[in-house]
């Protein structure tokens, strides 16, 4: 069953995260930018929230679960049809390039998501997921009970070698990552690889 509820309870709670943390929002933006596909033609975000990534990075669809987040994505002219990454409701090889932002940690299943952004896609398609990495220091304050905000108290985290694993056994090859947020770092600051930023970008491949 989707995690919907508090999407749908506290919308704006959620929006404004991103307008107090802009700087870290931006970072996101920024990591997932450099190795966004720079030829994707078709693109969907999965779980694409209010349009916060699908709007600058263009993507023009995307399937979201929750209907208050829904609402303010197509108010930014996004054509968002309702569902879940378990059951995604397009046709075989229909997108260039796909995007999963923080999607991956309230999703039922992450392997049958994985797996069915594998079959949605064309071959030489990618797959982005950004997310936190449970291994740094803000992953485990997300995964912790006890400090959990209202939205992340039912999130699943995975490591990045965690989401490695889960992106290769879904078919995905030529992995390459990207990180920010970085401790004692400016939030300017991207790397290559994962094990020192607190948000990570993940691409792969579909042969």
């Amino acid at each position: 069953m989707a995690k919907t509820e508090p999407f749908d309870l506290y919308s704006e709670r959620y929006e404004a995260w991103f307008e107090k943390h802009s700087n870290l929002y931006q970072a996101e933006l920024a990591a997932i930018r450099e190795i966004w596909p720079p030829d994707a033609h078709s693109a969907l975000e999965i779980g694409v929230g209010s349009g916060r990534f699908a709007v600058p990075l263009g993507i023009r669809t995307g399937v979201e679960p929750s209907e208050q987040m829904a609402l303010k994505a197509e108010a930014q002219g996004i054509r968002v049809v309702h569902g879940v990454a378990e059951a995604l409701p397009f046709n075989d090889s229909e997108f260039d390039s796909a995007l999963m932002v923080t999607t991956i940690c309230f999703v039922d299943d992450a392997n049958t998501a994985l797996h069915e952004a594998f079959r949605v896609l064309k071959p030489q398609g990618s797959l982005i997921v950004g997310f936190v990495d449970r291994a740094s220091e803000l992953g485990r304050q997300y995964s912790d009970p006890a400090r959990a905000t209202v939205f992340y108290r039912d999130a699943t985290f995975f490591s990045a070698e965690e989401l490695c694993r889960k992106l290769t056994a879904a078919g995905f090859h030529d992995l390459i990552a990207r990180q920010t947020l970085i401790p004692a770092e400016s939030t300017d600051l991207i790397l290559p690889g994962y094990g020192k930023g607190a948000f990570v970008a993940l691409r792969g491949t579909r042969f």
